[in-house]
């Protein structure tokens, strides 16, 4: 047999996406030169690794327990590239992330100088709700984790990075009031909700338990992207965090509505198990963002203050 890591890595992308154009496009490739080395890989082997049914493309069998070999084959390559800058005295290793969709606008102001000083760390960051986010973390499969809201019943260290602030949104035709609305304006308004599992629903409905507020359901979307779109095209409003929506407050395309008791307030912070002996990488991750995370929250951040 003759293949290559380059071919391995292609059919892992693969295997993961269930889709040459998307694996194409996550490693910045064309599709035809995904589908070459993909065929160069078929090549080596008398059984299918893949198959197409109609359109869409399915790893067989034997396809999935290949590519279970090649993620130990590419595993053990790393760490050989790992020691070998160990023993120059480069820090390196793998700095494993896992963060609530909406983090994905905080977290990587966290991490990029870091990861330019250090250039033998490999970041992997899993984007995902929060009922994903504490099931990383509570099977100690990341080193840290991103969350604006605490779990419960998990022993955790905890770093707070910065205020998370909530507001309800509307478009550039929304209702509008120089004064702040009462909270019964929530059973009058088309309400967009985040999916079951997500913090941004938790936080709004914890607020509206508190407040004993009825507060219908008009939409249910599952990413903060999606509702933003939809209250934009004038679908409804939402509680949405206010991190995500700078540029279409800016433009115009959203608009903060004023209600009493708001924003609604977290925490942006980085957690990790309290027990957990943090690698090398982890621990000095850990050192940096202790000493500059309130630079970085000023630098990146301070517009937030206005809202």
């Amino acid at each position: 047999m003759n293949y290559t890591l380059h071919q391995l890595l292609i059919f892992l992308k693969v295997t993961e996406t269930k889709s040459i154009t998307k694996a194409a496009e996550e490693l910045h490739l064309t599709q035809p030169a995904v589908s070459i080395q993909l065929k160069n890989l078929q090549n080596q082997f008398d059984i299918p690794l893949t198959e197409v049914v109609g359109r869409q493309l399915f790893v067989t069998d034997f396809g999935l327990e290949i590519a279970e070999t090649a993620q130990k084959i590419i595993n053990e390559v790393q760490a050989i590239n790992y020691k070998t800058m160990s023993f120059k005295g480069i820090l390196s290793g793998k700095l494993r992330f896992s963060v609530v969709s909406t983090g994905k606008y905080v977290m990587p102001y966290f991490l990029t100088d870091f990861l330019k000083m250090n250039s033998g760390i490999d970041l992997s960051m899993d984007v995902t709700n929060k009922a994903k986010v504490i099931a990383s973390i509570e099977n100690n499969e990341v080193d840290f984790a991103l969350v604006s809201v605490l779990p419960k019943n998990v022993n955790l260290n905890s770093e707070v990075l910065l205020e998370n602030k909530l507001h309800l949104i509307g478009n550039k035709e929304a209702i509008q009031s120089t004064t702040p609305f009462e909270k019964s304006i929530f059973a009058e308004i088309p309400l967009i909700y985040r999916e079951e599992g997500s913090a941004t629903r938790l936080i709004m409905e914890q607020f509206f338990d508190r407040n004993e507020i009825k507060a219908p359901m008009k939409m249910e979307l599952t990413s903060n992207e999606a509702v933003k779109q939809a209250v934009i095209a004038g679908l409804g409003y939402s509680i949405m965090p206010l991190i995500g929506s700078n540029n279409e407050l800016i433009n115009d395309e959203l608009r903060i509505i004023p209600v009493s008791g708001f924003p609604i307030t977290s925490e942006w912070r980085i957690v990790w198990l309290e027990n957990k002996v943090l690698s090398p990488v982890a621990q000095a991750y850990l050192n940096y963002l202790k000493n500059e995370k309130e630079q970085i929250a000023k630098k990146y951040f301070s517009w937030t203050e206005e809202f």
